[in-house]
């Protein structure tokens, strides 16, 4: 091979594959960068021409073109009009932003083609009651959003035409520019990112290919929901930009508190007042629970305050799984001292005290009683 030709600069040959001249490249660039050879005033010269072989031999257009011409056939082709070196794209340049490419990641690349922004996502926070998130609910809400605009069919442009690739990117939404040995990329000035631009833009929508309006929705909020519990309604979101995908809308749901029951999880607790007679005597009593229905259950004799008792299958249900399986309800009782008594049970609520403080007098006399003969023991 020649001692110009690029194939020699590179130190592979003719039937090297992408992958293998990508590898010579990138070894040769790092080898002969200029900022590891400071004393070597011929680096910068030998680092161009390595720059300049990989921009061609990387394009298979161009490399066939090489292949096909030579080197010298090639370099007064270009230089004649061709799309080559002689048009201002420096090849330094050109393999530089290729070796950033494969390090950094290709942004343009990616973007290119891009041609809308889907649109944001929305929150809506949605309240409801106790019994509403033991049932469930179908709601109503209003939600200030965008949407596409009607008159340019979210297009942004007047009458519906598609919009243009950007001149200044060709479709990319970025560009570059070299500085020294490094190339910045930035967002295209002229489309904003786009990759496209308005000749008329729609003057409904001002180009933006959509609106604001209130967006009216009838969602169902599922059984078994608590506060902090968050919906997910697919495509009820913003929508994007000249005919860009919607957003999604999410519902936070926020339950209130209940005058009755309180809730952990998929169970439920409530405070419930009896007698003392009752919680003396034992017997039945009737509550009503969450599902609007009445239920009984017994206590027994000598309940204190405090007792706590359970109802299996009365809690909530569970958002998760199957909507028949409940959690429990748990009962604390509540021995209510009366008042306002009468004569009658003033009298005998006398007769009971002097009984009940004999038997523990004889109580306790029994117990000290013990307590003097252990200690003489």
């Amino acid at each position: 091979m020649a001692a110009g030709d690029y194939y020699s600069t590179l130190g592979v040959s003719r039937s090297a594959s992408a992958d293998e001249i990508k590898k010579a490249y990138r070894r040769k660039a790092r080898s002969l960068h200029p900022d590891q050879n400071k004393d070597n005033p011929q680096a910068e010269a030998q680092f161009k021409k390595v720059n300049e072989a990989y921009d061609v031999l990387k394009d298979q257009e161009k490399k066939a073109l090489y292949d096909q011409v030579g080197h010298e056939g090639f370099n007064s082709a270009m230089s004649g009009g061709g799309q080559g070196f002689a048009q201002g794209a420096s090849p330094f340049n050109s393999a530089f932003s290729d070796m950033f490419d494969d390090l950094f990641g290709n942004v343009s690349r990616r973007n290119r083609g891009r041609t809308n922004t889907r649109g944001s996502d929305l929150r809506y926070d949605v309240s409801i009651d106790l019994q509403e998130a033991y049932t469930g609910v179908d709601k109503r809400i209003f939600v200030p959003t965008s949407v596409a605009c009607e008159a340019c069919n979210g297009q942004g442009s007047e009458g519906g035409a598609a919009p243009l690739t950007c001149p200044t990117c060709s479709g990319a939404g970025k560009v570059r520019s070299q500085q020294g040995f490094f190339t910045i990329e930035r967002t295209c000035h002229t489309c904003n990112g786009q990759g496209q631009v308005i000749r008329n833009p729609c003057t409904s929508c001002a180009g933006a290919g959509r609106i604001q309006k209130e967006q009216t929705l009838d969602v169902t909020i599922p059984a078994g929901v608590e506060t902090g519990s968050r919906i997910r309604l697919r495509g009820k979101g913003e929508a994007g930009l000249r005919g860009g995908g919607h957003g999604d809308l999410y519902l936070f749901v926020n339950v209130h508190e209940h005058d009755i029951f309180t809730r952990d999880g998929k169970n439920l607790g409530c405070t419930v007042s009896v007698s003392m007679a009752k919680a003396a005597l034992g017997g039945e009593i009737e509550i009503s629970t969450i599902d609007g229905k009445r239920s009984k259950f017994k206590i027994p004799p000598g309940s204190q305050s405090g007792k706590r008792f359970r109802m299996s299958g009365k809690g909530m249900p569970s958002v998760r799984g199957s909507s028949s399986i409940k959690g429990d309800l748990y009962i604390t009782l509540f021995v209510e001292t009366p008042t306002n008594l009468t004569s009658e049970q003033k009298k005998l609520m006398r007769q009971f005290a002097e009984t009940e403080e004999l038997e523990t007098d004889q109580g306790l006399g029994k117990k000290f009683k013990g307590f003097w003969e252990d200690l003489k023991n």
